[in-house]
């Protein structure tokens, strides 16, 4: 696909997707947010690839939502309140729907996060499986200092990420957490000096998972996601269910058998996701 907003390059089943507009901060245009639920859903369905690391260009991570995508839906102030209120509801579910796009996929989500955090950024990188800070990057709800409650997925996934207390003081200030109170709290795994270290870094991370059995790490992150989600009896069943027809024994004895001749094991790929529906 061609793409505005991002770059992508590909190596031993890691992807790393860049964020490419440095010189407009990174900011969510409206191409925005049809390109990353495209791209990260055609590398999830290729099977391809085992882990996505998503980085970013420049002084800052994102800026977060530019306004445009307001101005360019659509969306009309006007008109009858019930029907033109329904819209709006639909129009932020896409919003939505753009990030857990990064939950969806089968494969673990990776973001490398350098200076400005900001808003819509924050919701995006909520939404991945870890997060990697420079030691310059700070986060901030800025949907708070601007007059509007964030509603792209901050409020949900942040206080499964953090202490609840921390999470709402960081929304109700609209204030900045450095990188270093971000490690502190768990928001980030870990902080690198520069962001040359850190995209080197997490992309060694990456690698590492990469070359474990995809099928498991896909098993692995479907039973995460719905454990934050439900409680301990229903995602116990869950997994039950899941290893009922996920396990199988190829996979155990490659590991096994690798290790017994010490070198690196080799897995099938995933299928493609099925298409056309």
């Amino acid at each position: 696909m061609e793409l505005t907003c991002f770059d992508v390059t590909t190596k031993d089943k890691v992807a790393h997707v860049q964020l490419n507009r440095p010189d407009a901060l990174n900011t969510m245009i409206p191409a925005f947010w049809t390109e990353l639920p495209q791209l990260i859903g055609e590398l999830s369905d290729s099977g391809e690839v085992r882990a996505i690391v998503i980085s970013s260009t420049g002084k800052h991570f994102s800026a977060g939502m530019d306004l445009s995508v307001f101005t360019s839906s659509g969306l009309s102030m006007d008109g009858e309140p019930g029907r033109r209120n329904a819209t709006m509801s639909l129009l932020v579910k896409r919003l939505q729907d753009s990030f857990t796009a990064l939950e969806r996929a089968r494969v673990p989500v990776l973001v490398a996060i350098q200076g400005g955090c900001i808003g819509g950024a924050v919701d995006m990188v909520c939404a991945a499986d870890m997060r990697y800070a420079t030691a310059d990057a700070y986060f901030v709800v800025q949907e708070t200092n601007i007059g509007m409650t964030a509603d792209v997925g901050t409020l949900q996934r942040l206080p499964k990420l953090i202490p609840d207390g921390i999470a709402r003081e960081l929304v109700y200030t609209g204030r900045r957490m450095p990188a270093a109170r971000a490690a502190q709290v768990g928001l980030v795994n870990e902080v690198f000096d520069d962001h040359a270290s850190m995209v080197a870094g997490v992309l060694a991370i990456a690698a590492e998972i990469a070359a474990h059995s995809p099928l498991t790490l896909w098993g692995a992150k479907e039973a995460l996601v719905y454990a934050r989600d439900h409680g301990v009896h229903d995602s116990l069943h869950q997994i039950a269910t899941w290893q009922s027809g996920a396990f199988q024994p190829a996979d155990m004895m490659e590991a096994f058998g690798a290790k017994a001749e010490k070198r690196q094991a080799t897995f099938e790929d995933l299928p493609p996701a099925p298409s056309g529906i």
